[in-house]
């Protein structure tokens, strides 16, 4: 198969679909991989590092999306991208299709197969290819939101964890999941105070003995949201549907029972987002201010550290890729856990999930009538 690899183009996305290492593995399988120029300069790997393992490095995106049978990209395709889809042509990444009606028109309209990262399951129920991506988000947003926090940042003047002496921030993290309990390892490491609010029983023992006693930990409803939110100085909004859009679980109405200069870090923006009163931002702008609460929203938050991103996010998605590449379609019959990730085909959204957060029809890749 030939296996396209575009240089990712959104706002500040250094990561690649592909690191040499990986790219190596598909050559050394007899597949030609098709890697654009500059690629992987965000990583600090030159063309040549491609070429010496086998790939053929093409001098733009067109010709890559031209002449390739799976297009290998991190981020979901930008307007000028899935217009260069084709039927017959596989599309694997992270798409985050729920809250993107106009991305998901796109795919439908290109016939392509498009298998998202993040809707890809494992035999314990998991999401293997959204994980790692989820590690990194969750310890960055600890990062950001030191940042946001000090006064040069916009916020209170707070150092996370403080010094002997002085209060440490107070951070909340709603969701106790990958990003959840990444966010609260870091937090924790800082010093600050840590409550993990969280839904599932079995999850609040796990993390219960994960932290020894260092988190404390309650169980989500609104009113227990509430009553953490109006003393946080820090929110982490961690919280996931698969394949769906994001439950809103902070309203705008709320913010003013909030302190003012509260920063929120809301990592399910790329589903649509936790608090209502989020939208999606880059690198560049990564902040903005609602009723005095400082709102970080970046949706791609790993691309500012593509090396480690690039690395880990390979390390998940080489073997599914390899499968793609070796089988074509049939993989998706062969794999249940692949299927999972399908998430359009021939014009159709194949996701259960994502049909309904969209409000259109769903069917499956297995079946010829709509469900």
């Amino acid at each position: 198969m030939r296996v396209g690899v575009p240089k990712e183009i959104k706002n500040n996305e250094y990561r690649v679909g592909l690191t040499p290492g990986a790219a190596r593995e598909y050559a050394e399988r007899g597949h030609d991989v098709l890697v654009e120029a500059g690629a992987g300069a965000g990583i600090g790997q030159d063309d040549t590092a491609y070429a010496a393992v086998g790939a053929r490095i093409l001098p733009d995106a067109e010709s890559v999306f031209a002449q390739s049978d799976m297009i290998v990209k991190v981020k979901e395709p930008q307007p000028n991208e899935w217009v260069q889809l084709r039927p017959g042509q596989i599309l694997f990444a992270y798409l985050h299709l729920a809250p993107d009606p106009e991305q998901a028109a796109g795919l439908m309209k290109s016939g392509c197969t498009a298998i998202a990262y993040e809707t890809v399951t494992d035999s314990a129920g998991g999401l293997p290819l959204l994980a790692p991506m989820s590690e990194v988000a969750g310890r960055l947003s600890i990062q950001a939101a030191a940042t946001a926090l000090s006064r040069v940042g916009g916020g209170k003047g707070l150092l996370v964890g403080g010094v002997p002496g002085t209060k440490p921030a107070r951070v909340v993290v709603v969701g106790g999941g990958v990003v959840g309990t990444h966010a609260a390892r870091m937090a924790v490491g800082l010093g600050a105070e840590v409550t993990i609010l969280e839904r599932s029983l079995p999850r609040m023992r796990y993390l219960d003995e994960m932290f020894d006693g260092r988190v404390r930990h309650r169980y989500s409803t609104a009113e227990t949201i509430e009553e953490e939110l109006r003393e946080a100085d820090v929110v982490i909004g961690a919280v996931l549907l698969a394949g769906a859009s994001a439950p809103k679980v902070v309203s705008r109405k709320f913010l003013r029972e909030m302190q003012p200069n509260t920063v929120l870090v809301d990592v399910a923006i790329d589903q649509g987002g936790c608090f209502e009163t989020s939208h999606a931002t880059t690198h560049a702008e990564p902040t903005y201010v609602v009723d005095n609460i400082i709102h970080y929203c970046v949706a791609n938050m790993p691309g500012s550290v593509p090396v480690t991103s690039s690395a880990a996010l390979n390390n998940a998605t080489l073997p599914f890729g390899l499968l793609l590449a070796d089988r074509g379609l049939v993989a998706l019959s062969d794999n249940p856990h692949l299927a999972a990730g399908l998430n359009v085909h021939e014009g159709a959204i194949t996701h259960p999930s994502v049909a309904k957060s969209l409000g259109l029809p769903y069917r499956s890749l297995f079946q010829t009538a709509a469900a």
